[in-house]
């Protein structure tokens, strides 16, 4: 039997709204992935910590705030520098058109907007890990 994705969620910076990102972590569970939440108000340091100690093959960032082209390249940074680099990060929330080039650039492999279909998030991590 293979071993189910694992998907670390979290919510970094000051921005205190998760509706969005309990979402996205309910659809990956039902789905059957094994999902780790770390909750609000999340450090850079924090998250790739957790990411590395639970051994995820998935980071999920959401962010509403603004700062996303803070968070997002220190939290890949943060996981090259613990050797995590193969992890694969996307992200979610209020992102500007104009950033999602760039971050893609970074390392972020997707962005995905506000009104995604959950499936389409689903979809995309299957694609990635076709024998979990």
């Amino acid at each position: 039997m293979a071993r189910k994705v694992r998907v670390l969620i979290a919510k970094p910076g000051l921005d205190g709204h998760d509706r969005g990102a309990k979402v996205v972590a309910n659809a990956l569970k039902d789905a059957g992935m094994e999902v780790i939440y770390t909750g609000l108000h999340q450090t850079p340091e924090m998250i790739a910590e957790s990411a590395v100690q639970e051994d995820v093959d998935v980071v999920g960032l959401s962010i509403l705030s603004g700062a996303h082209m803070t968070m997002f390249p220190r939290v890949l940074g943060l996981l090259r520098e613990k050797g995590a680099a193969d992890m694969l990060v996307f992200g979610g929330g209020i992102i500007p058109a104009e950033d999602v080039e760039e971050l893609e650039k970074l390392g972020v492999a997707r962005i995905f907007g506000p009104g995604t279909d959950t499936g389409d998030i689903v979809s995309f991590i299957r694609d990635r890990f076709p024998a979990n």
